[in-house]
């Protein structure tokens, strides 16, 4: 497989220890089918364009500026440059300004994670010595960074040789979940039942596995891109799933007497 191409190049600094760095993203989506859209007449591909929202005329790229709306019809209007010099401090440098106890900060702040690793020889003493005192200390840090058009907060935890660049999500965007979850304490589960419960969830314990999350919409598609490049109408058809009860008042302890019935009848997946 063809080495991956960094896709943002800059420094890693801690106080006054700098090194340069590269970062990768850590996922790619450049695996999954993408469809066109076609005219059903003709078979040709549609296309789209950018049109003056008023008037309907095509307006070319260098025309275009971004715009806050300030009032009807009238918008404050930035040009790119201006918005890149906006936070221009962490364009290029990711300036670790604290650090958290990396177990401290939950799932659900997670965005999207990037590797980042030394950039050049020269770098890997003082990038190595920063990972292993923050894997030593079980410590993650916590910085700035502008990555796809906007300043991000970032979050630096130890892997391996590297790191990973978490982009973190905004503090507006994390609702709160103490209004939803409040329902969810007003019953507590008696001791049989989580016992069983507990015994359905080890005969379905595994040890993990990327083939744990596959996409069989994809799978499912490819079928059927397949069979119809060999002439052919129509691929099998899926299974269907079981049918769900019509009910949402079930019998607990009944429930799970079944589901461990059925879990020793049944052969490891």
């Amino acid at each position: 497989m063809a080495q991956q191409r960094a896709f943002w190049k800059g420094y890693l600094k801690l106080s006054l220890v700098p090194c340069r760095v590269t970062m990768t993203p850590a996922v790619t989506a450049s695996t999954k089918l993408r469809f066109r859209n076609v005219d059903r007449r003709s078979g040709h591909r549609v296309v789209s364009e950018y049109v003056d929202a008023e008037n309907g005329n095509p307006v070319e790229e260098e025309d275009q500026l971004k715009g806050f709306p300030r009032e009807e019809g009238e918008y404050v209007l930035f040009e790119d440059e201006e918005l890149d010099d906006v936070a221009l401090e962490s364009t290029r440098t990711i300036d670790i300004e604290q650090f958290v106890p990396a177990s401290s900060i939950g799932w659900i702040w997670y965005d999207k994670p990037h590797y980042l690793a030394p950039a050049d020889e020269v770098s890997e003493e003082a990038f190595s010595v920063i990972r292993e005192a923050m894997a030593k200390t079980g410590t993650a840090g916590i910085s700035r960074l502008v990555l796809y058009r906007r300043e991000h907060p970032v979050l630096l935890l130890p892997r391996g040789k590297g790191m990973i660049v978490w982009t973190l999500r905004f503090g507006d965007e994390v609702r709160d979940e103490q209004d939803l979850f409040s329902a969810a304490d007003k019953v507590k589960p008696t001791t049989k039942a989580l016992s069983m419960m507990r015994k359905v969830i080890a005969e379905r314990t595994e040890k993990w596995s990327p083939e744990m999350v596959t996409d069989p919409v994809e799978e499912r598609l490819h079928e059927i891109i397949k069979a119809r490049r060999k002439g052919k109408k129509k691929a099998s058809k899926p299974p269907k799933s079981e049918p769900q009860p019509e009910s949402n008042v079930i019998d607990i302890m009944s429930a799970l007497r079944k589901s461990l019935s059925s879990e020793r009848r049944s052969p490891r997946r």
